[in-house]
């Protein structure tokens, strides 16, 4: 059966030249500085033809073409062809970085939610994108919980003792201290704040609670 468009794996540009830019993986991708290369980056740290994505049935396969500055696999350098997981980062000497989706399909990720934003989630992978780069390394097991109950709420306020029972449980708190839950809401904050530092995604709503403030792409 013939793929659809969803269906190819996705390469996503993040930090770099390219940042922002898609390419779908349905054949095989060389990136280098070489104005021929499918994936051009012009950066003179980028050799000709620096790495090359060819897509297998076990999977997307990624391998580095003896570039002279090295790919990074995940902040590690590569020394071997490896297979590409959902999630993971690609660099090429540094300068340019990817994202690799398995399809498409995963990149809005938009269950439990409307219209997509700056901020998208995924509550099975809990995996965070602001402004389609993906936040690395992921977020606290309290941190999720508590952004993904802000992005349910799609704008709503949530009140103070709704965002203490999610992520600490009914059982626990009573035991929690309004200085815990703002720390944990300052570094979320600053979390976010690392990838988009342009706009603040938490609102604190005076005398009610906070709000997630998602701006639309």
């Amino acid at each position: 059966m013939k793929k659809t468009q969803e269906e190819y794996p996705l390469l996503v540009a993040q930090e770099g030249p390219l940042k922002g830019q898609r390419w779908q993986l349905s054949q095989t991708i060389v990136m280098g500085r070489e104005t021929s290369c499918d994936v051009v980056v012009a950066d003179r740290q980028i050799s000709r033809f620096h790495a090359r994505l060819t897509p297998t049935p076990e999977g997307v396969i990624l391998e580095d073409l003896g570039s002279k500055n090295g790919t990074h696999h995940n902040g590690m350098p590569l020394t071997a062809p490896v297979v590409l997981q959902d999630g993971d980062l690609v660099s090429v000497a540094m300068a340019q970085q990817f994202l690799f989706l398995t399809s498409d399909a995963t990149m809005p990720l938009l269950e439990g939610a409307g219209m997509p934003g700056r901020l998208m989630m995924d509550q099975k992978s809990r995996r965070v994108w602001v402004n389609q780069q993906q936040l690395v390394p992921p977020l606290s097991a309290q941190q999720f919980k508590l952004l993904w109950l802000l992005y349910e709420s799609q704008g709503q306020v949530v009140a103070r003792p709704d965002l203490v029972s999610t992520v600490w449980g009914d059982e626990q708190a009573a035991g929690v201290s309004d200085q815990a839950l703002d720390a944990l809401i300052r570094r979320l904050r600053d979390r976010l704040a690392a990838l988009d530092p342009t706009h603040q995604y938490i609102d604190t709503v005076r005398g009610h609670g906070i709000r997630l403030d998602n701006p639309p792409i």
